[in-house]
């Protein structure tokens, strides 16, 4: 898994820019969640599409980017959280259990 870490607002213009040409998947991690290190230790066991981008954010770093996400993107947060961007919009997301590799994969295709 080659994550993208997500550090910055002004990078939330690049992953809605990017959606426009193809999907863009951000994956929201609490640091302090075994649910979360579960989730993401999952997903890095799986094989991820290289043309999918994976965008890593650390939300108890980054809280304010998390909250910037929500409202962006019109989702509830929620940790762990998955989200498809296509678009400019997110058009899946998913959270805590529910999140898998091969759904991401299946909604992004």
């Amino acid at each position: 898994m080659n994550w993208i870490p997500l550090k910055e607002e002004s990078q939330l213009d690049d992953i809605k820019a990017t959606s426009a040409q193809q999907p863009v998947v951000i994956f929201k991690h609490s640091t302090r969640c075994a649910i979360s290190s579960m989730v993401k230790s999952r997903l890095e066991r799986q094989a991820a599409p290289k043309d999918l981008p994976f965008y890593y954010l650390d939300l108890i770093s980054y809280r304010n980017i998390s909250n910037r996400i929500a409202d962006t993107f019109a989702v509830e947060h929620e940790s762990p959280q998955v989200l498809l961007i296509r678009d400019g919009k997110c058009v899946y997301d998913e959270s805590h259990n529910g999140i898998s590799m091969d759904e991401i994969v299946k909604m992004a295709s």
